[in-house]
């Protein structure tokens, strides 16, 4: 079919969708709480399944100068975060969970999952120690890739923690001592050789590992959307932020060694650091300078192929609510993407963002709010063709998993209008996906009669 027909036809479907929604106040559903009013949206296959119109396939997702790609069209995702995938899939009790997180997720047209590739040394550890798995868990990991492509979900798969939730780099350390290493910080993960050694072992052993499932090697999958070399990654023993850029540098080029066709990025929250003192203004407090990382300076590394973002104000600034937790958002995230736009020429995703319902003052009109200005922040740029990329909400959860629950788990059965900007917000996303193609002469930046729709403030 030619590529414009293709495009043009895409946007009528999506279009008709998306009235569709303004028109009958729909509801999503999910395991028959809530009643579907449209044919077009299918909870088995996801919210936008268009393979009536043509089918490409499950390809890998690339980068093209500031954007995401896909078949050589623009990929711009709403996603979210779920990080107990793998340990809850160990079980056969609560694998379901699994599944159903993936279905819900899946019917408010969510379409990257960002959840953790380790367990290092903890109750049902994936890495019992160095390079010693336990085989039944990588299974379980196997499972959630697998199930993921079932529902049209791309992962992006973090490799560990910089803190000590499910062993992390202090494990690390303490395999390090118990083999006679003498470490006297937990930061020396990111220094000694050993302790990086056990890192790029876990990292070989992940990438090369062959999927029971699907028998289909972790680097050849496009399920994967990228790996993520370390979730909220600080070395405070360095303010000078030399420590972790070498550890960066080193990871970031040996992952692409392993797997030349997954993207790679690395994890951080965002903060400034030395390298760009004009930008510090933007740091949510004087403490963020001083943690070892630099947005700038990290995401200019060789291998580094997009930016992530975390935005916490009611952990950076005050855990009261209050509208300047809005504000500040709003500056952070601007700031970010003309760093991508300006100094780095990549996409940036905001890979986790949340309140907590444990905040003084919280209620779920202030999280709505919270979420509506980061959607809107990120439409904002992607209108323009922009670095903003998209957004993962910290984090989605089913029913029954209240013992997991960290303040920010968001239950979409219990939470109607939260239900439904995110599944406003997908469909805008969708139809400015299907209507830009880098092959159309017209263009994503060509102004159209769709604009006026998807970007009015009032949907």
């Amino acid at each position: 079919m030619d590529t414009c027909k293709r495009c043009f036809l895409l946007s009528l479907a999506f279009l008709m969708v998306f009235f569709e929604i303004l028109g009958t106040n729909v509801v999503f559903g999910f395991n028959g709480n809530y009643k579907h009013h449209s044919p077009h949206f299918s909870t088995s296959q996801g919210i936008y399944d268009m393979e009536d119109v043509e089918d490409d396939g499950w390809q890998m997702v690339e980068t093209k100068g500031n954007q995401f790609i896909v078949n050589s069209q623009p990929f711009y995702l709403n996603g979210f975060n779920t990080y107990w995938l793998m340990v809850m899939a160990a079980d056969q009790s609560t694998r379901g969970k699994v599944s159903e997180v993936f279905q819900q997720a899946s019917s408010v047209g969510l379409t990257v999952c960002r959840t953790w590739a380790f367990n290092d040394g903890q109750w049902r550890a994936l890495q019992k120690s160095p390079s010693v798995y336990d085989e039944e868990v990588f299974k379980a990991l196997d499972f959630v890739v697998s199930e993921a492509k079932k529902y049209k979900i791309r992962l992006i798969l973090s490799l560990v923690n910089n803190w000590d939730a499910y062993g992390g780099k202090p494990q690390y350390v303490k395999w390090g001592k118990a083999a006679g290493l003498n470490l006297t910080s937990d930061d020396e993960f990111f220094s000694h050789p050993t302790l990086r050694s056990y890192y790029k072992a876990h990292v070989k052993a992940v990438v090369n590992r062959v999927n029971t499932f699907t028998n289909i090697t972790y680097k050849d999958d496009p399920t994967i959307f990228a790996w993520e070399l370390m979730n909220e990654p600080r070395c405070t023993s360095d303010p000078s932020g030399d420590t972790l850029q070498s550890w960066i540098a080193e990871m970031a080029v040996y992952v692409k060694s392993l797997d030349a066709k997954h993207l790679v990025e690395i994890g951080v929250e965002g903060f400034y650091g030395p390298s760009a003192p004009a930008r510090a203004q933007f740091n949510p407090n004087s403490y963020a300078t001083q943690v070892g990382t630099d947005f700038i300076r990290n995401h200019q590394t060789l291998g580094v192929d997009f930016a992530s973002v975390h935005i916490y104000a009611d952990s950076w600034i005050s855990q009261t609510i209050s509208d300047a937790h809005l504000q500040f958002t709003t500056t952070w995230m601007e700031a970010h993407i003309e760093d991508a736009e300006k100094y780095l020429g990549m996409p940036v995703i905001f890979a986790e963002f949340g309140v907590s319902s444990k905040d003084p003052g919280y209620n779920s009109s202030f999280r709505d709010a919270l979420i509506s200005t980061v959607y809107k922040t990120v439409l904002n740029s992607t209108k323009k063709g922009g670095s903003g990329a998209g957004s993962l909400l910290w984090q989605l959860f089913p029913e029954g998993m209240d013992n997991m629950d960290d303040g920010y788990a968001i239950v979409l059965a219990k939470s109607p209008s939260t239900l439904n900007l995110i599944s406003l917000h997908s469909s805008k996303l969708a139809i400015f996906n299907s209507m830009c193609s880098w092959k159309c002469h017209w263009g994503c930046k060509k102004k159209n009669a769709l604009e006026t729709i998807i970007y009015h403030d009032d949907l």
